[in-house]
């Protein structure tokens, strides 16, 4: 038993070893005062000043933030929405949604931008718009929405069935026993949704090269563009801040959901404790 818990350890020791490492290796690099991405030449803050004066990189990174943020924020309202209407439906049905649900995260990224691109291309000549930041940002919504039900989900299925109609028997409008009372129950599969759809469109680059045209370039596009050629060190100081900025979010909402896993365990033992005394 002692041997196989060594030998697990080890194993998980060698995963993260491998998971983590090239990331170290370029947030040691981006502090690197030559060019090289071989050989340390001292510390320095060089790349990170150059980065905050590249226009090109800054607005890429301007525009891959703005369609982060819109298309998480977006697919997070309709993905509750439609998860709270998954939840509702009988079992056949919502088994048939969730299939058709899991098809775009089971598809390969380059098949769903050809199509998104084929379908805004036939649509553009009808409609007289072209690929571009609007299109950018449906697809980006497109393939976030299924990430966003699959969070939401698990929270609904631990709801009591009878909270909402007990709230609405206390005197609540369907509204205010929604906001009031469900909402706060499944508010942890929100924000991991919404966390989720802003990591997946902070990272892709496949259904993006198809759906933004020429006129609009994320951050993924101006890498690959730069991998032509030779890759400056200003991504090292790029790619780890935007590393820190999501190590914090996932700290924060971790603290918060730990705080919220806690009043929720005060809540229940003081339910409790009357119940004891009596």
């Amino acid at each position: 038993m002692k041997k196989n818990g060594v030998f697990s350890r080890a194993f998980m020791a060698l995963v993260f070893l491998f998971l983590y490492a090239p990331i170290f290796v370029l947030v040691v690099f981006s502090f690197n005062a030559i060019k090289s991405r071989t050989t340390w030449g001292g510390f320095s803050l060089h790349w990170y000043v150059e980065l905050f004066h590249n226009t090109r990189i800054l607005e890429a990174l301007r525009t891959t933030l703005t369609v982060s943020v819109l298309a998480a924020a977006i697919a997070t309202v309709a993905g509750t929405a439609a998860a709270i209407g998954f939840y509702s439906m009988r079992r056949r049905p919502r088994g048939i949604c969730l299939a058709v649900n899991n098809i775009p995260m089971t598809n390969a990224d380059i098949i769903t931008g050809v199509s998104l691109m084929l379908l805004f291309v036939l649509l553009g000549r009808q409609l007289g718009f072209k690929l571009g930041f609007g299109t950018l940002l449906i697809a980006h919504i497109t393939f976030d929405i299924p990430y966003v039900i699959l969070s939401v989900l698990p929270k609904l299925r631990q709801l009591d069935p009878n909270i909402y109609e007990a709230a609405q028997d206390l005197g609540a409008t369907g509204l205010t026993a929604f906001r009031k009372v469900v909402l706060p129950e499944i508010m942890p599969g929100v924000w991991n949704g919404a966390l989720i759809a802003f990591t997946m469109s902070i990272d892709d680059f496949v259904i993006s090269y198809f759906t933004a045209g020429s006129k609009t370039s994320t951050l993924a596009m101006e890498i690959y563009a730069m991998t032509r050629r030779r890759i400056s060190p200003q991504i090292n100081a790029l790619s780890t801040l935007l590393f820190v900025v999501v190590l914090a979010l996932l700290v924060v909402i971790n603290l918060r959901q730990s705080r919220q896993e806690q009043a929720a365990r005060l809540r229940r033992a003081t339910l409790r404790s009357p119940q004891k005394e009596r």
